[in-house]
């Protein structure tokens, strides 16, 4: 698999947009095969919210990024549940419709942020996993849009400032350097699969995930998301 040529350093503003599209591709064509009973299936990962609730969270997010409505407390717990109450009655190819178009849309609005909006378009990604999950569907936080999502995950660990790690993924062929190169602590040390990757950072279950090792850094402290 080939890596990015992005992965270090320097931003790349067509990233979030790449990712969104990939998994734009990959994740409404599933949603559309699949029933109603299906959209009100539990989300582990995001405890009292079924698969719709998330779609809905993910579609109202990505819309909002589009339209530029960033008032106060945009996307705290308080207005992501009023996101999901205004679409209560609409029906779920409504959600999924609007989902397809924010994950369309959003990409040149969050390349002209400047890297604020970037984390967006990696939650998105990672929902995606969520509602695989949710499924059954083999794949969660991995797939086509998977070099795209370490690259997005490199970058935002930088320039959050996050603990440094380098990752030794084996989905790349080069080493993965995620959070700040400052110097103050020795980076600790991450080997095995992407998706495993994804799932510490994003504090998802592991689900007995093996053949991965961390050294140097507890698995709490690479969590992005918080909880």
């Amino acid at each position: 698999m080939t890596t990015p040529a992005d992965l270090h350093d320097v931003r790349d503003p067509e990233l979030p947009g790449r990712l969104l599209t990939l998994e734009r591709d990959e994740l409404v064509p599933l949603l559309r095969s699949r029933t109603d009973a299906d959209f009100a299936l539990p989300v582990v990962a995001c405890p009292g919210w079924t698969v719709r609730d998330v779609l809905a969270h993910c579609s109202s997010a990505l819309i909002r990024v589009v339209e530029q409505r960033f008032e106060k407390g945009v996307f705290s717990p308080e207005s992501n549940d009023r996101d999901i109450a205004e679409r209560a009655d609409w029906g779920n190819a409504r959600v999924v419709d609007e989902l397809e178009r924010g994950m369309t849309e959003a990409g040149p609005v969050i390349a002209r942020a400047g890297g604020v909006l970037d984390m967006v378009a990696l939650g998105e990604w990672v929902h995606a996993g969520d509602v695989r999950v949710a499924f059954g569907e083999p794949g969660a936080y991995a797939g086509r849009g998977l070099p795209e999502a370490l690259a997005l995950l490199g970058a935002v660990t930088r320039a959050r400032g996050h603990v440094p790690l380098h990752a030794d993924v084996d989905d790349l062929d080069e080493p993965l350097k995620l959070g700040e190169a400052s110097g103050e602590r020795p980076p600790g040390r991450y080997i095995g699969d992407g998706a495993t990757l994804v799932r510490l950072y994003a504090g998802r279950p592991l689900d007995g995930a093996a053949g991965w090792e961390l050294a140097g850094v507890e698995a709490k402290e690479l969590n992005i998301f918080g909880g």
